[in-house]
C-alpha cells in the first residue's frame, strides 16, 4: 500500500526523531550549480526502520551525509529530537552527539584489534579505558563476534568487518542510526545473512534507522517504510508501507505480498528512466 509524500502517514510531533523541511543540496562546478536534492520533506519516528531508494544519482546519499551532519544543505531544515542540526552551516554538537554511522566500507583501522576498532568512538569520547572495553566487549557479542575479540581486521570476512562498523556505531548508544549501503560489497549470501543480523540489533536497541540501498527486496524486508528517491534532482516521489508483520525470516521473500512490493517499486523505478 503505497502513500504520496503529501499523504504519507507521520507520527505526532512527540514521536517524531528527525524531521525534515524543504531541504535542498546544490552543487556548484567549472558548468554551473547542479540540484542533487530538492525541496524533500520527511518524518521519521522514533524506533522507525526507513529505507531509501532509487536510482543512482538520484541523491540517497547526499541526503544521508546532510541528515547525519557530514554536508551542510544549500537550505532547509534537518531536525534531530527537535533540535536544528544545522546553523549557519556548522553542525550543532548536541543534535548530532546520539547519532551513528555505518558506510560501505567498514573503514576499521588494520592496527586496532576488533574491541579496539568498536571502542574507539568512547576512546574519543574521553570515556575510561576499562568501562570502554567492556562496552566493546558487550557488543562484539551482540553483532555476533564473541571469541574475536582480538582478532585484526586482516583476520576477518567482510561480513565481519561489517559487523565490527555496525558495533562502532552503536557503541556510543545512539538514538539514529544511519546507513549508508553498508552491506552493497558483500556477496548475496552473507548480505541475507547480515539482514537478519541488522534485524535483530535493531530490534534489541530500539534505535531509529535510516538506511540506503540500491536493493529493493533489502530495503522491503529491512523497512518499516521506504521512501523513493526520484532522479536528479532528487525529491521523495514515493513512501511505501511495508505491511508485512516484523520479525521477518528470509522465507519472507517468496510471499505473495512481499513479491507484489517488489513489483510495485520496480515499476515506479522502471518509468522514471
Amino acid at each position: 500500500m503505497a502513500a504520496s509524500p503529501a499523504t504519507a502517514p507521520t507520527a505526532p510531533n512527540a514521536d517524531i526523531r528527525v524531521k525534515i523541511d524543504r531541504l535542498n543540496k546544490d552543487f556548484r562546478t567549472s558548468r554551473g550549480v547542479t540540484n542533487a536534492v530538492k525541496d524533500v520533506d520527511l518524518a521519521v519516528a522514533r524506533g522507525e526502520f526507513v529505507t531509501m531508494v532509487g536510482r543512482s544519482g538520484c541523491g540517497k546519499t547526499t541526503l544521508l551525509r546532510m541528515i547525519g551532519g557530514l554536508l551542510a544543505p544549500t537550505s532547509g531544515s534537518v531536525q534531530i529530537d527537535g533540535k536544528e542540526l544545522w546553523r549557519g552551516g556548522r553542525v550543532d554538537s548536541a543534535a548530532i552527539s546520539r547519532l551513528g554511522f555505518v558506510f560501505q566500507e567498514s573503514n576499521l583501522l588494520p592496527w586496532f584489534t576488533v574491541v579496539d576498532n568498536i571502542a574507539l568512538p568512547l576512546k574519543l569520547r574521553g570515556v575510561p579505558k576499562v568501562a570502554r572495553r567492556a562496552r566493546a566487549t558487550e557488543l562484539a557479542g551482540l553483532v555476533g563476534l564473541g571469541g574475536f575479540e582480538r582478532s585484526y581486521p586482516r583476520q576477518l570476512s567482510g561480513g565481519m568487518r561489517q559487523r565490527v562498523a555496525i558495533a562502532r556505531a552503536l557503541s556510543t548508544e545512539p538514538d539514529l542510526l544511519l546507513m549508508d549501503e553498508p552491506f552493497g560489497a558483500l556477496d548475496a549470501l552473507t548480505r541475507e545473512r547480515m539482514n537478519l543480523e541488522l534485524q535483530r540489533i535493531v530490534g534489541e536497541t530500539s534505535s531509529t534507522v535510516v538506511f540506503v540501498t540500491h536493493d529493493i527486496p533489502e530495503a522491503i524486508f529491512l523497512g518499516d517504510r521506504i521512501v523513493q528517491m526520484s532522479p536528479r534532482p532528487g525529491r521523495v516521489s514515493d513512501i511505501v508501507e511495508v505491511d508485512i508483520a516484523k520479525p521477518r525470516d528470509i522465507a519472507v521473500q517468496t510471499e505473495a505480498r512481499f513479491n507484489e512490493i517488489v513489483r510495485d517499486l520496480r515499476t515506479k523505478l522502471d518509468r522514471e528512466d
